[in-house]
């Protein structure tokens, strides 16, 4: 979104300072100077649009095998999720069953306790009441049968001596079948609660490793998902962008058009002011300095090249093409120091990156005469001469008409 405000930010500025441009009516050079400026952005962002498009093309191919794995990793987290779920659920589980075990221990313990508190005392009793029994059956066993009112009182009394003897020692033998049976169980209980640690321990170490292979494969999940939203936001501002320039791209357009009218106003205006013999539109022009062309008229490096470059050493003289008027003479952006000459019929030629300049604007001049030098100025790489051939403003290949 930014880099699209600022695309159309960049479209309203070139569509003031057109308008700033068309309103002060400049002169003929000055305007020939836009067109070319305008004609070299809009190649330029061209360039950006076919570079972004393919930009466009990567990152929609990388998007679309990053969603892959994204939803691999996805499937592979659900999968261990899953049996980490079935884990967990063991794990309370086991740790449940040990709670029960410790409780029925804790109630087994405190029971066994009361039992041989019982067992003793019951033990107490039968030695007391063995005792009695066998001091009543000694020498006083006599006094005994003396001090009964009767016959019948005395069997009653040794009965019921010999009842509660037989009382007591069952209730001794049942307290003690009790105690061992308790302290049996607790055994076992005991036996159960160290086989149901083993489990807990084995289920929760089982449990820790699942949760770090589920940790580990979220954060690779995370991680592409993150670079995918990257990106995805990165996609989405490319696009912006390119569409910001293909909006720029058609306002360009429309400034070009109107400045070419302008440049051919002002070719005009040179053919009826100036007394020169301008070529008859034979296109016949001469080579404005000796040497090789190192580079030619067409797209270089994603963007168009419209000209040609003559490979020569600095300070070279620059001859004019042809005979016809110096519609622009000073500087302009990457082509540095610059001439443009109109010799009519809709026909200009311009000389860039020269060191110096010899000529200036409304200047008449013959075919051969020298018009500035050359150099390495604007958006050069080293010392050449930059040579422009023009029909109505718009740039042809120099070739055909040298």
């Amino acid at each position: 979104m930014m880099g699209r405000r600022a695309g159309l930010e960049a479209v309203a500025a070139g569509l003031l300072a057109l308008s700033l441009l068309l309103a002060a009516a400049p002169a003929s050079g000055d305007t020939g100077a836009e067109k070319a400026r305008v004609d070299t952005r809009i190649t330029t962002l061209r360039g950006q649009a076919a570079n972004a498009g393919r930009q466009a093309g990567v990152i929609t191919e990388e998007l679309s095998a990053v969603a892959g794995r994204v939803r691999d990793l996805q499937a592979g987290v659900d999968a261990q999720r899953a049996r980490l779920h079935v884990l967990e659920g063991q794990l309370v589980s086991a740790r449940v069953r040990l709670g029960t075990l410790d409780r029925t221990i804790a109630d087994q313990t405190v029971r066994l306790g009361r039992l041989r508190g019982q067992y003793r005392v019951a033990l107490v009793r039968l030695e007391a009441r063995v005792r009695e029994l066998y001091m009543t059956d000694g020498p006083d066993t006599l006094a005994f049968v003396l001090g009964t009112a009767s016959f019948a009182d005395l069997l009653d009394n040794l009965d019921l001596l010999g009842r509660i003897g037989r009382q007591d020692e069952r209730i001794a033998a049942q307290v003690r079948s009790a105690r061992d049976g308790v302290a049996d169980a607790r055994r076992r209980t005991r036996a159960a609660r160290v086989e149901a640690a083993q489990v807990e321990t084995t289920v929760a170490s089982a449990t820790t490793e699942q949760r770090g292979i589920v940790t580990r494969l979220v954060a690779s999940r995370d991680a592409l998902v993150a670079a995918r939203q990257e990106k995805t936001a990165t996609l989405a501002g490319i696009r912006a962008d390119r569409e910001s320039t293909l909006a720029e791209i058609d306002a360009l357009e429309d400034q070009s058009a109107a400045l070419a009218a302008r440049i051919r106003e002002a070719q005009q205006r040179a053919a009826t002011q100036a007394a020169v013999s301008a070529p008859a539109g034979t296109g016949a022009l001469a080579w404005p300095v000796s040497g090789p062309v190192t580079s030619g008229f067409g797209v270089r490096w994603g963007r168009m090249h419209e000209g040609i470059d003559i490979g020569v050493g600095e300070g070279t003289p620059v001859q004019a093409a042809a005979a016809g008027v110096v519609i622009y003479a000073g500087w302009m952006s990457g082509y540095g120091n610059l001439v443009v000459i109109d010799h009519g019929n809709g026909l200009s030629t311009a000389y860039a990156h020269n060191s110096s300049l010899v000529v200036g604007v409304g200047r008449s001049v013959a075919g051969g005469e020298i018009v500035s030098y050359s150099g390495n100025t604007g958006n050069s790489t080293g010392p050449h001469v930059h040579f422009e051939v023009r029909v109505n403003g718009a740039a042809v290949d120099p070739l055909g008409y040298l």
